[in-house]
């Protein structure tokens, strides 16, 4: 290898070489493969990964609360790249929405209570009570 540069802004690497047999130079070019990642839903159906499904669940948690716009991408942003670190193909609807309750348990307390009680299904007040007991702990 003569030269290596990344190009692309970054999403590419350009390397010059030299033939050790003939020395005749050429130039390959590196990508990085997206792979994309579905979600097992409990119904054991797939669906490609929605940043933007995950978005709309955190905003409507955080609605009236002082969390804003950039907050609200900043927890997208982190729960897509804690994904992306697994290596894996496949992740369930679960750990997305475990990932989700713990951003919204570090940034807002309330819109965290919001989101477990319809991602948890809360039947009733008691329910509802325990996670507050939990989350007063």
């Amino acid at each position: 290898m003569v030269d290596s540069r990344p190009v692309q802004d970054g999403r590419a690497v350009r390397r010059r070489r030299e033939c050790l047999g003939c020395s005749q130079r050429y130039t390959t070019y590196e990508y990085i493969e997206a792979v994309t990642l579905t979600v097992v839903k409990s119904d054991e159906r797939r669906e490609p990964f929605d940043r933007e499904k995950v978005a709309h669940g955190i905003r409507l948690a955080c609605n009236k609360r002082p969390v804003g716009p950039k907050k609200i991408e900043a927890m997208v942003s982190e729960i897509e790249a804690r994904l992306g670190e697994l290596s894996k193909t496949e992740v369930t609807s679960k750990y997305v929405g475990e990932l989700v309750m713990e951003k919204l348990k570090e940034v807002d307390e309330i819109a965290y209570i919001r989101f477990a009680s319809v991602y948890r299904k809360f039947a009733d007040t008691t329910q509802f009570l325990e996670e507050l007991t939990k989350l007063l702990k």
